[in-house]
């Protein structure tokens, strides 16, 4: 198996998971994915091992790989770690942040509003906003440190994202991040993002019950 082909497999399998095609306690048949993706069992093995690493994936004993279930707690312990990410994120890029990331920002959350019928767009448009952040935070270790964490991420299910009001909501809370970044203001940005974390985490919460 060559490295492409195991990357096709995981990338493929991954992408079920982030659109909600697969979900939490969903079990990975090796041979379903393999007719599905158009691979052979062994890419499709080694992909399931590697997401498994990742916390992606669990082993049920007598019933195989299936997509972890994140408990409430757990989901919980996820967001503070990206809140003290993303927040560090922001106060790093009211430093760094030129321009032209400030104003690919401001096209992305304008985006995202135009885009608020389409929740899978939204998502997108969403992940990309935050991703800009941490990108001009100029920090190497706390890029790597969030995209270990965004594959984590992957298994709370579908975006929050799903009605105009929300959309509209967070549309709002990223126009005060990005108005921080534009003035340079490290804690007003931090600050930004932390109300803007500490809500996406309690419309989290409110889709379990």
């Amino acid at each position: 198996m060559n490295a492409a082909t195991g990357q096709t497999a995981y990338q493929a399998i991954y992408d079920e998971i982030s659109s909600g095609k697969l979900i939490p306690g969903d079990r990975l048949r090796e041979t379903e994915l393999a007719s599905r993706i158009g691979l052979s069992r062994t890419p499709i093995r080694e992909a399931i091992k590697r997401l498994e690493t990742e916390g992606v994936v669990t082993h049920k004993p007598q019933v195989g790989a299936v997509i972890k279930t994140l408990s409430q707690q757990e989901i919980v312990e996820l967001y503070e770690m990206r809140i003290m990410l993303e927040t560090s994120a922001s106060s790093m890029a009211a430093k760094h942040a030129s321009e032209a990331e400030t104003r690919t920002l401001m096209t992305l959350n304008t985006k995202m509003l135009e885009a608020r019928l389409d929740s899978y767009k939204v998502a997108e448009l969403n992940r990309q906003f935050h991703i800009c952040i941490v990108n001009a935070a100029r920090n190497r270790y706390l890029a790597n440190s969030y995209k270990n964490l965004s594959t984590i991420l992957v298994i709370l299910g579908h975006t929050t994202l799903t009605t105009p009001e929300r959309v509209k909501s967070v549309f709002i809370q990223h126009q005060a991040i990005i108005d921080a970044l534009s003035k340079g203001d490290d804690q007003e940005a931090s600050g930004a993002m932390t109300i803007h974390m500490e809500t996406s985490l309690d419309y989290r919460l409110l889709g379990l019950n």
